[in-house]
């Protein structure tokens, strides 16, 4: 939980015999690679010796801690790295909505655009943003720029763009409906991952939730697969969870992929389902509905 460092008086210093200093959370849950010991440890302090001594207990855990000027520049560090991709996110969220009505497929546009050795790190579309620190903490950092008189205007526009992009998936999902002669009331649909990415169990600000949201208040009669979480409910109501996902697919009228976790045979679901809205570009290009 990120700490108000940011209301603090720079002059603040401690007393004998207390010391304070922060250190932001850096987790990529599912990361195999990248830890609490092999990334890197920011910390800033509110003094040197506060710095120094919290510098000290994280080089027992952690290969690297990187010492920051104070407290103050060590939070706004944590906010600057989820604003980041706070920002990065929104700007192919758009971008893959206009791909789309003009035929463009936008994950060949990013790998390709991935191919550049230099000046662009490739950033991914999806149903939205999930989780506890993207969804977050901009909007922390865009409320503290407003007790300055300003206004925050990337992370504000980011934002809407991101809490948007649940409301384009339920829309394409009407429009393949549509195709096959069907209405949303009524209609079996599956909803393959609710956490809020691959391989791990958590739904915090899943935009699974919105989205099912959306399909339950059409009508539609929804079903779920996640090996990750064993109850899924919105506003106090259960959806059901299946055990067998491709199995499911062929009696479901639409298959929407919002999370792909690592166990799923895509290739047996996609030939399984009679129609499927893959959100995350992971199906061959051309063998359904990409976002």
């Amino acid at each position: 939980m990120l700490l108000p460092i940011l209301e603090s008086r720079s002059g603040l210093r401690c007393g004998a015999g207390f010391h304070l200093a922060y250190s932001p959370e850096r987790i990529d849950p599912g990361n195999l690679i990248w830890n609490l010991r092999t990334t890197p440890k920011v910390v800033g302090g509110v003094d040197e010796l506060s710095t120094e001594l919290a510098t000290s207990f994280y080089r027992k855990v952690c290969d690297v801690v990187v010492e920051a000027a104070g407290t103050r520049e060590a939070e706004l560090d944590k906010l600057l790295e989820n604003t980041y991709r706070h920002v990065n996110i929104a700007l192919v969220n758009e971008l893959a909505v206009f791909a789309a009505e003009l035929g463009i497929d936008i994950w060949e546009v990013i790998r390709l655009a991935g191919t550049k050795p230099f000046g662009f790190e490739p950033f991914f579309p999806g149903p939205g943003v999930g989780g506890h620190c993207i969804p977050i903490d901009p909007n922390y950092l865009s409320h503290r720029v407003r007790l300055l008189g300003r206004q925050f205007r990337f992370v504000e526009l980011a934002q809407e763009i991101n809490d948007q992009m649940p409301a384009y998936v339920v829309s394409r999902a009407i429009d393949i409906l549509n195709r096959h002669g069907k209405p949303v009331q009524g209609s079996n649909i599956l909803l393959i991952g609710v956490s809020y990415k691959a391989d791990i169990g958590d739904v915090r600000e899943s935009p699974a939730a919105p989205v099912a949201r959306r399909f339950g208040a059409m009508g539609a009669r929804l079903t779920y697969w996640d090996p990750y979480v064993p109850s899924f409910s919105i506003d106090g109501s259960p959806i059901e969870r299946v055990e067998d996902a491709i199995e499911r697919a062929r009696v479901s009228h639409l298959t929407v992929i919002l999370t792909a976790h690592s166990s799923l045979d895509l290739d047996a679901l996609v030939s399984a389902a009679p129609a499927v809205l893959d959100t995350r570009g992971v199906t061959r290009r051309g063998a359904v509905d990409r976002l």
